[in-house]
């Protein structure tokens, strides 16, 4: 059995005396993991940094086998994701959440693309964290958890919508929630994509994607909690404001 793709790095960990195991995200094999002989060496070690772009040939005996990885660098996000607090704590915050929610061996491709693309942003702080903000809600929509914020679910209206039923992700307006306003989640107009996207509005539009990633993706996973990377890049982007 064996394939070939490129794919990004989320993880590595070492393995035996010389060797590592990696974990990647392709576009045709989803997540993916395999051994990768001598990646503790100094010729390999360095290319196996989380976010690198690689390119992969796995082969096994079998298909359920985990496999090895030949690999060769395509390009690396270290250096980027090294120059900045922000940069280093969007990255693990990606690479963690693919990891955590994805399951393996599954093809994801638009999720792919997005991920790659949000990744090649990494360092512009100016843009990045409302980029990651749309990641995130295509990584929900990409599992099945997608937010439906094109009409109030009480009134059918398009206009004033300003919240989201936290139990079925559909809009509300100010007219529709009513007493029960108290209880609802935030809806800024960056969910929206109108507006000038205010870093405040970018963390309401956090707290309500972080909502719907515990409290429903990952109790459906087992009720594990979320990566901590994703908490902490959030905190460090509300820290900078």
């Amino acid at each position: 059995m064996e394939w070939r793709d490129q794919g990004i790095l989320l993880s590595s960990r070492r393995h035996g005396e010389t060797s590592a195991i990696i974990e990647v995200f392709t576009p045709s094999q989803g997540r993916h993991a395999g051994i990768v002989r001598g990646g503790t060496s100094r010729k390999i070690a360095p290319i196996l940094q989380p976010g690198a772009q690689l390119d992969l040939m796995w082969r096994a005996r079998l298909e359920d086998h985990i496999g090895a990885f030949t690999v060769e660098p395509v390009r690396s996000r270290a250096a980027i994701a090294m120059g900045g607090r922000l940069a280093l704590a969007g990255l693990n915050a990606v690479t963690s959440l693919v990891s955590f929610c994805l399951p393996e061996r599954e093809a994801h491709l638009p999720l792919y693309k997005r991920t790659e693309a949000l990744l090649d942003l990494l360092g512009q702080d100016d843009v990045w964290p409302l980029a990651y903000l749309r990641w995130e809600l295509g990584l929900l929509s990409e599992l099945g958890y997608g937010l439906d914020l094109s009409e109030c679910a009480v009134t059918g209206t398009r206009e004033g919508l300003i919240y989201v039923s936290p139990k079925s992700g559909r809009a509300v307006s100010r007219e529709g929630a009513g007493e029960w306003a108290d209880r609802l989640l935030p809806l800024p107009d960056v969910l929206l994509g109108k507006g000038e996207a205010s870093d405040a509005e970018i963390v309401d539009g956090f707290k309500t994607t972080g909502y719907f990633l515990e409290t429903h993706l990952a109790a459906d996973l087992g009720s594990k909690p979320l990566p901590e990377a994703r908490s902490r890049y959030i905190e460090a982007f509300t820290r900078s404001l």
